[in-house]
């Protein structure tokens, strides 16, 4: 091991050593800055107060940073208490969204569309901008104005957490969505899952449950779970998935655009791969090898690289790889894919509503079941071919199972539990419920009579895509 380096000699002396320097290899003085001038002339007192007047200006400014955020502080909660105290305004609603737009963007629409005189506004830091709906006022988090609202707004539309400041004022109606289909534990079950709870306060968690007048709900699987893990005294609203009403409404040329947008190449079949988070993983690695399958399946196939929203990074790009984890719309990725490819996420759910192929990929579901838990056996009542391997994946693909007949069984079974209201009109029967009091809803469309625009594969002459010699199929379910 290398020596330990010797002592720093004190300040004076250093300053001295540092003149004797500058003497001898006649470094210019005015070249080099104040400081650099001050020891060249031997100045050293005037060099310590110099840097001592520079320190006290620093702790000077924290402090004043300091002083000001908590003047500010005080300033905004003496203004949230004073608009509290003013009346309620019936024609404004807020709406905000943890990632994305999500229900809370396409119930900003839906406001719009069937309850126009109600006034709507949009909270979002500035780097979320491109994700905001381009009606709605834009609010920042923590000012002024976004206090005023939230303080007199009737209508509160959210799928986070609200502000722990906040006070629910009599009158005031808070609909919360969820932000999907419940596979893994949630809420209350959480308790026996310290590794994915970590420091949850499931005290406040049930705080804030007691602001919720309405929860969201798919299905009855959620509505079942969500009374159960989130008990309170609100109203579950079982009227389908706002935001999955485009998934209904989209045409043929909304899938041309979409596709362009992102650079799928003409005739590929596009594969949106979405992971879902893991509580065990310190880093959230890729558990597949993109560049490998797309090397196995051929020229034909491209990924829509899309990690979870709390992973952040990217799954990769480049060749035939796209990466989009920075788009704001998981709506228009659904859209512009042929098939989904995913191990665990609620996205899963959603994306059965365009009867599109999914694949499964399982490897770690054991570890996945310890750590999280989830409400059923995903591999016992899949929405598509299930791959516990790599190598199984490729081969679903290649030999044509994953948009083969027993797939489609699957699916169909999949979307009668999970996809009963998702008929394209869930966000006009919760603004019909919530703001206009009506009790006589819009009638559920029947499964058998939506029809999803289909992907830009089914509807391409080269639809059966000729693939390399693969091994014997796997199993499509388990």
């Amino acid at each position: 091991s290398l020596p330990p380096p010797p002592p720093l000699p004190p300040h004076g002396d250093f300053l001295r050593l540092a003149r004797a320097h500058y003497l001898r290899h006649r470094v210019p003085g005015p070249r080099g800055g104040l400081r650099h001038t001050l020891v060249r002339h031997g100045l050293h007192r005037t060099f310590r107060a110099l840097r001592l007047a520079a320190a006290v200006r620093r702790r000077a400014g924290r402090a004043a940073v300091k002083l000001a955020r908590a003047l500010r502080g005080r300033a905004l909660r003496l203004h949230y208490r004073v608009q509290l105290r003013l009346p309620l305004r019936a024609d404004r609603a807020v709406f905000t969204a943890a990632f994305g737009r999500g229900d809370p963007g396409a119930l900003e629409e839906a406001f719009r569309t069937y309850a126009p005189h109600v006034r709507t506004a949009w909270i979002g830091h500035p780097e979320q901008q491109q994700a905001v709906p381009p009606g709605p006022r834009r609010l920042r988090p923590g000012s002024a104005a976004c206090w005023t609202a939230l303080a007199r707004s009737k209508y509160l539309v959210h799928d986070t957490v609200l502000d722990r400041g906040l006070r629910k004022r009599r009158g005031q109606v808070v609909v919360q969505t969820r932000r999907g289909t419940p596979l893994k534990h949630m809420g209350l079950d959480l308790q026996e899952r310290p590794a994915a709870a970590r420091d949850t306060d499931f005290g406040e968690l049930l705080r804030e449950v007691d602001r919720w007048d309405h929860v969201l709900s798919g299905n009855r699987h959620s509505t079942l779970t969500w009374e159960r893990v989130l008990p309170g005294r609100y109203t579950t609203l079982e009227h389908g998935a706002p935001r999955n009403d485009v998934l209904q409404r989209a045409t043929t040329a909304d899938v041309t655009r979409l596709r362009e947008s992102l650079g799928i190449p003409e005739g590929a079949v596009a594969i949106l791969y979405a992971p879902t988070f893991r509580d065990h993983h310190r880093t959230q690695r890729p558990a597949l090898d993109l560049e490998r399958i797309l090397r196995r399946l051929g020229p034909r196939f491209v990924v829509l690289a899309r990690p979870h929203p709390a992973h952040g990074g990217s799954l990769g790009s480049g060749g035939r790889i796209i990466d989009v984890g920075g788009h704001p719309d998981v709506a228009s990725l659904c859209l512009a894919s042929d098939a989904l490819l995913t191990d665990y996420s609620s996205i899963m759910f959603d994306y059965a509503n365009l009867d599109r192929p999914i694949v499964v990929h399982t490897a770690d579901l054991e570890a996945y079941e310890a750590v999280r838990g989830t409400y059923f056996d995903l591999r016992a009542c899949p929405p598509g071919a299930v791959a516990r391997t790599e190598d199984e994946l490729i081969d679903i693909f290649a030999t044509g199972h994953w948009r083969g007949s027993r797939s489609a069984q699957l699916r169909a079974a999949f979307r009668e539990r999970f996809c009963p209201y998702d008929d394209g009109r869930a966000a006009e029967r919760v603004v019909r419920r919530v703001v206009l009091g009506e009790t006589e809803l819009p009638p559920v469309i029947p499964l058998a009579e939506r029809k999803p625009v289909p992907s830009a594969c089914a509807r391409s002459p080269l639809a059966t895509v000729p693939q390399p010699s693969a091994p014997a199929p796997v199993t499509e379910s388990h």
